[in-house]
């Protein structure tokens, strides 16, 4: 099946919490607010990008980016994630194209660059390093990553936007 990218829709968000929820469902890292979070980056207007995978099966994927600060005051950055994808789905490229879509979108709009929390593993496939100079404190460093396009390299602690914070 042909797999195709698109931005969400507001006739999509039930879907992409349903889908968010499967796909956070066992996860041993999560505590289950991901759905929430996305919502509450919707209702902020702070999806910056929403990008969804379908195909003829149904949603198959779905990423978001919303803006992030830096105590140093850099403009420019966002945070990726949440990144999700349907169980069946998983380990069949579709999260790499959300990933690189989304990456690709932020370039376009002028983004001086990406950080995001996950396993330095997968996403160093995708230019993001660990970079002692960017803090997200209470996690262990070599899981927050930074992918700089343009402009002064930040230096400081890095906040998501609240929608984070309250979506436990």
């Amino acid at each position: 099946m042909e797999l195709r990218l698109r931005p969400e829709r507001a006739a999509d968000a039930a879907a992409i919490d349903a889908l968010i929820r499967t796909a956070f469902l066992h996860a041993p890292h999560s505590d289950h607010s991901e759905h929430r979070i996305v919502a509450a980056l919707r209702a902020a207007g702070q999806l910056s990008v929403s990008l969804m995978a379908e195909d003829a099966a149904g949603i198959a994927g779905h990423v978001a980016v919303s803006p992030v600060t830096i105590s140093d005051a850099t403009p420019g950055w966002y945070g990726l994630g949440p990144i999700s994808v349907a169980p069946a789905r998983q380990g069949r490229g579709i999260g790499a194209q959300l990933m690189r879509a989304a990456l690709h979108s932020l370039r376009e709009r002028g983004a001086a660059g990406c950080v995001v929390l996950g396993d330095p593993r997968y996403y160093a496939r995708f230019g993001f390093v660990a970079d002692a100079r960017l803090r997200f404190p209470g996690v262990p460093a070599e899981y927050f990553q930074a992918l700089h396009w343009q402009g002064a390299t930040p230096a400081g602690d890095v906040r998501y936007a609240a929608a984070f914070y309250a979506g436990g």
